[in-house]
């Protein structure tokens, strides 16, 4: 685990602070944002940016060559992308085998014991698929047990039946998961579908539990504005990745946030009843964006807003720091301010290139001209990461 950095200040940059792009330094001491005359490192051809929150990244799956192995891949590859904060995600649910479940606590308490371990602020996500009511009170131990703060409800089944043979392929790779044959594993999933009529109370159970907890909840890919209007409605706030803009427009319109995949901000137009992710921050129909996986394009999506979608770059910006921050109230981190946790990004000005990451006073990722900088400062540098 790299330490704290000593005392220092951050100068010669343009720095995003009080929503502008500014020319003013940074301090750091203690793993938070000060003030005071510092030693100081020249950051002149820089920007100084606050550090990503990415609210649903790569999943991690447990096996050889384990969790713990996982998570640090998981851990680098995410600070070189600038992101200080993330959620590693992992099913909860029948189409990942029928040890899905204890796997996904195995996995989440292995995140927990490793917090303070990590060089990013690394925490659990579970996306629970909505057809598992057995397994209720299992889920809510795991949250109490391994910590976990986020759940994504989402419907799998409804899709799959109602296209069986387009889905063929993922039928046969499920049923060798849960150890039966294709049309074992096709005939239990259509007794699944029989106990519809439970899934709403499963859901409101789950709600009561989550809101004792503080968990923040929501669902991904709602297909449309009806479904996410009963989201909403047992307080599943959190809208992640819906398929069509009737249910990001009504997200918005009811005050839920809603979440994109980066990825697709510089993707081609969607159909007509289709989600143009450009369209929607335009729209302003998208509260923030995340990984799902693709660390860089958080980074390139905010500069792709802000040289082409119309976007200042503080706002951009914003789409995967402070709105996050915000959604998963994190006060303490999002943006640069005194006081706050000095989480930062140094990207270079010419190239959009991440050359450094700061996680809680931490030096985590430095590479290019930016090594040259932190390496040319004062001794006490000296033991900062490379």
């Amino acid at each position: 685990m790299t330490q704290f950095f000593p005392p220092i200040r951050l100068v010669g940059a343009e720095v995003l602070r009080d929503g502008d792009m500014q020319a003013r330094s940074v301090a750091i001491e203690d793993g938070v944002i000060s003030k005071g005359p510092l030693p100081e490192v020249d950051l002149r051809g820089y920007l100084v940016l606050p550090g990503i929150i990415d609210l649903a990244a790569g999943s991690v799956s447990p096996g050889v060559p384990g969790p713990v192995d996982a998570l640090r891949g998981l851990d680098r590859a995410a600070a070189r992308c600038g992101v200080t904060t993330l959620w590693s995600a992992r099913d909860w649910s029948w189409a990942t085998g029928c040890a899905a479940p204890s796997l996904a606590q195995d996995v989440a308490k292995t995140v927990a014991a490793r917090r303070g371990q990590t060089g990013t602020d690394l925490r659990s996500r579970v996306i629970c698929e909505v057809h598992m009511m057995d397994t209720r009170d299992h889920l809510i131990e795991t949250l109490r047990s391994a910590d976990v703060d986020q759940v994504i409800f989402t419907d799998r089944l409804t899709p799959l039946l109602s296209q069986a043979e387009l889905y063929r392929a993922e039928i046969c790779r499920q049923a060798a998961l849960a150890g039966v044959t294709p049309d074992q594993h096709l005939q239990d999933l259509r007794m699944l579908a029989k106990r519809a009529r439970e899934v709403p109370r499963f859901l409101c159970q789950l709600a009561e539990a989550f809101d004792r907890r503080g968990v923040i909840y929501g669902s991904e890919g709602d297909p449309d504005g009806e479904t996410r209007e009963m989201y909403s409605m047992i307080g599943a706030k959190l809208c992640l990745k819906p398929r069509v803009r009737a249910a990001a427009a009504l997200a918005r319109a009811v005050g839920d946030p809603v979440v994109l995949a980066a990825r697709d901000v510089a993707a081609k137009p969607a159909g007509a009843s289709g989600l143009c992710a450009m369209t929607a921050i335009r729209d302003g129909h998208c509260t923030a964006l995340a990984s799902d996986g693709a660390f860089d394009a958080l980074a390139q999506a905010a500069f792709h807003l802000a040289e082409r979608g119309g976007l200042g770059l503080p706002e951009a910006w914003n789409l995967v720091s402070r709105n996050p921050a915000e959604i998963m109230r994190l006060p303490d981190r999002g943006v640069i301010d005194y006081g706050r946790r000095a989480d930062l990004v140094v990207v270079d000005a010419a190239t959009r290139r991440v050359e450094a990451t700061i996680a809680a006073g931490r030096l985590i990722h430095l590479t290019g001209e930016a090594a040259n900088r932190f390496h040319g400062a004062p001794a006490a540098l000296d033991h900062a990461a490379e």
